[in-house]
């Protein structure tokens, strides 16, 4: 079965946004079908323009607004968020706190949950960032697929990707500029994993 797959993300400077589409070129190898949604922005155009961010988000303007109803929709949701202090940011959990009329009627129970991140230093919170999102999936009963060492560069990256799933280093400065080989094929084999797991549960 060709499962349906929301990838549900927030990016403030677009590197979360590239990782997701990556993802999505993944679950379309896995012979999914996958919905890019941008969660609700709650900074104001002047503080993200005093942030260096208003040209990434004028480009993430094209991608849909999630929305709480479309979820109960999916087979399976991959939830991604930039580290805050080894967290989601505020507008993801802004998101999710707003899915307790879905806890309430169990919508999201028996669907799959994926979680994707990334930070701006080495050590900046990339699996504590996937833990403290995936609590949300063991409240509505979703079923976490994780990453595992399912694709070899799991093991060797140098940057972002690991066990837990996709996650990019996006340090500040002219070290690295965008996704590195790794972190490009372990959100490609992740989303193709994903798919191919969503579509078993989902015949």
């Amino acid at each position: 079965m060709s499962a349906d797959i929301g990838i549900i993300f927030h990016s403030m400077y677009g590197h979360t946004h590239e990782l997701a589409e990556q993802i999505a070129a993944g679950v379309e190898q896995g012979e999914g079908k996958p919905q890019l949604r941008r969660v609700p922005e709650l900074m104001s155009e002047g503080q993200l323009a005093e942030a260096g961010a208003a040209e990434a988000q004028d480009t993430l303007s094209t991608v849909p607004l999630a929305t709480i109803d479309e979820l109960a929709e999916f087979d399976g949701i991959i939830f991604g968020s930039p580290t805050r202090f080894g967290n989601r940011t505020s507008q993801m959990s802004s998101f999710l706190d707003q899915t307790g009329p879905l806890w309430a009627s169990g919508a999201l129970v028996g669907k799959t949950a994926g979680f994707f991140t990334g930070a701006s230093t080495m050590h900046g919170g990339f699996e504590s960032t996937i833990l403290t999102m995936s609590t949300f999936a063991y409240h509505h009963g979703m079923l976490i697929v994780p990453m595992g060492y399912s694709d070899d560069a799991a093991s060797k990256t140098r940057s972002g990707g690991g066990p837990y799933g996709p996650s990019h280093w996006s340090p500040q400065g002219e070290e690295k500029d965008g996704l590195s080989e790794h972190e490009i094929s372990i959100a490609n084999s992740y989303g193709r994993f994903f798919a191919e797991v969503t579509g078993k549960l989902a015949a």
